[in-house]
Protein backbone atom coordinates (compact mmCIF):
# COMPACT_ATOMS: atom_id res chain seq x y z
CA UNK A 1 0.00 0.00 0.00
CA UNK A 2 1.17 3.18 -0.90
CA UNK A 3 1.59 6.69 0.57
CA UNK A 4 -0.50 8.01 -2.12
CA UNK A 5 -3.69 5.80 -1.99
CA UNK A 6 -3.81 6.93 1.68
CA UNK A 7 -3.47 10.41 1.04
CA UNK A 8 -6.11 9.70 -1.57
CA UNK A 9 -8.36 8.17 0.91
CA UNK A 10 -8.03 10.87 2.95
CA UNK A 11 -8.70 13.11 0.67
CA UNK A 12 -11.78 12.10 -0.44
CA UNK A 13 -12.92 11.63 3.00
CA UNK A 14 -12.46 14.98 3.83
CA UNK A 15 -14.62 15.96 0.72
CA UNK A 16 -17.63 13.98 1.38
CA UNK A 17 -17.37 15.60 4.88
CA UNK A 18 -17.49 18.79 3.96
CA UNK A 19 -19.88 18.88 1.48
CA UNK A 20 -22.00 16.66 4.03
CA UNK A 21 -21.62 19.60 6.45
CA UNK A 22 -22.55 22.47 4.02
CA UNK A 23 -25.15 20.69 2.45
CA UNK A 24 -27.01 20.17 5.82
CA UNK A 25 -26.28 23.48 7.40
CA UNK A 26 -27.05 25.29 4.01
CA UNK A 27 -30.51 23.47 3.24
CA UNK A 28 -31.38 21.84 6.06
CA UNK A 29 -35.16 21.81 5.87
CA UNK A 30 -34.68 20.53 2.15
CA UNK A 31 -37.36 17.39 1.31
CA UNK A 32 -34.31 15.90 -0.44
CA UNK A 33 -31.64 16.73 1.97
CA UNK A 34 -31.79 13.05 3.81
CA UNK A 35 -31.90 11.29 0.65
CA UNK A 36 -28.89 13.06 0.06
CA UNK A 37 -26.88 12.88 3.00
CA UNK A 38 -27.69 9.22 2.99
CA UNK A 39 -26.17 9.08 -0.54
CA UNK A 40 -23.00 11.01 0.91
CA UNK A 41 -22.84 8.58 3.85
CA UNK A 42 -23.07 5.50 1.64
CA UNK A 43 -19.96 6.93 -0.28
CA UNK A 44 -17.86 7.96 2.63
CA UNK A 45 -18.69 4.33 3.35
CA UNK A 46 -17.52 2.96 0.50
CA UNK A 47 -14.33 5.46 0.41
CA UNK A 48 -13.14 4.02 4.11
CA UNK A 49 -13.55 0.13 3.27
CA UNK A 50 -11.30 0.84 0.07
CA UNK A 51 -8.88 2.68 0.76
CA UNK A 52 -8.28 2.31 5.18
CA UNK A 53 -9.63 -1.02 5.49
CA UNK A 54 -8.24 -2.46 2.26
CA UNK A 55 -12.02 -4.03 1.69
CA UNK A 56 -11.00 -6.07 -2.24
CA UNK A 57 -7.56 -5.92 -2.18
CA UNK A 58 -6.31 -9.59 -1.00
CA UNK A 59 -5.28 -12.25 -3.53
CA UNK A 60 -7.35 -15.41 -2.98
CA UNK A 61 -10.27 -16.41 -0.87
CA UNK A 62 -12.70 -13.63 0.15
CA UNK A 63 -12.41 -13.89 3.74
CA UNK A 64 -12.25 -10.06 4.41
CA UNK A 65 -15.20 -9.84 2.33
CA UNK A 66 -17.27 -12.54 3.57
CA UNK A 67 -16.65 -11.90 7.71
CA UNK A 68 -17.61 -8.21 6.29
CA UNK A 69 -21.22 -9.30 4.88
CA UNK A 70 -21.80 -11.87 8.16
CA UNK A 71 -20.99 -8.60 9.82
CA UNK A 72 -23.58 -6.64 7.82
CA UNK A 73 -26.34 -8.96 8.40
CA UNK A 74 -25.86 -9.96 11.99
CA UNK A 75 -25.84 -5.77 12.07
CA UNK A 76 -29.20 -5.45 10.43
CA UNK A 77 -31.40 -8.23 11.89
CA UNK A 78 -30.06 -6.57 15.50
CA UNK A 79 -31.09 -2.63 14.61
CA UNK A 80 -34.38 -4.06 12.45
CA UNK A 81 -35.14 -6.34 15.45
CA UNK A 82 -34.43 -3.62 17.89
CA UNK A 83 -36.90 -1.74 16.31
CA UNK A 84 -39.80 -3.66 16.08
CA UNK A 85 -39.46 -4.69 19.49
CA UNK A 86 -39.66 -0.98 20.70
CA UNK A 87 -42.48 -0.35 18.42
CA UNK A 88 -44.49 -3.50 19.35
CA UNK A 89 -43.86 -2.37 22.80
CA UNK A 90 -45.04 0.88 22.15
CA UNK A 91 -48.60 -0.30 20.56
CA UNK A 92 -49.29 -2.86 23.43
CA UNK A 93 -48.79 0.26 26.07
CA UNK A 94 -50.49 3.24 23.90
CA UNK A 95 -53.39 3.32 25.88
CA UNK A 96 -51.71 3.82 29.25
CA UNK A 97 -50.96 7.37 30.53
CA UNK A 98 -47.14 7.51 31.29
CA UNK A 99 -47.89 7.15 35.27
CA UNK A 100 -50.05 4.12 34.42
CA UNK A 101 -46.89 2.80 31.99
CA UNK A 102 -44.42 3.71 34.75
CA UNK A 103 -46.41 2.03 37.66
CA UNK A 104 -46.94 -1.59 34.93
CA UNK A 105 -43.63 -1.44 34.87
CA UNK A 106 -42.60 -1.45 38.32
CA UNK A 107 -45.24 -4.02 39.05
CA UNK A 108 -44.15 -6.76 36.06
CA UNK A 109 -40.44 -6.17 37.57
CA UNK A 110 -41.23 -6.70 41.20
CA UNK A 111 -42.81 -10.18 39.89
CA UNK A 112 -39.44 -11.34 38.87
CA UNK A 113 -38.50 -13.91 36.43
Amino acid sequence: MTIGRYVAGFGLSLALTIVAYFLAMGYPTHPLMLIILGALALAQLAVQLTYFLHLGDEVGPRLKQLSFGFMSVLLLILVVGSIWIMVNLNERMLHFSPQQKVEYMLKEYNKGF
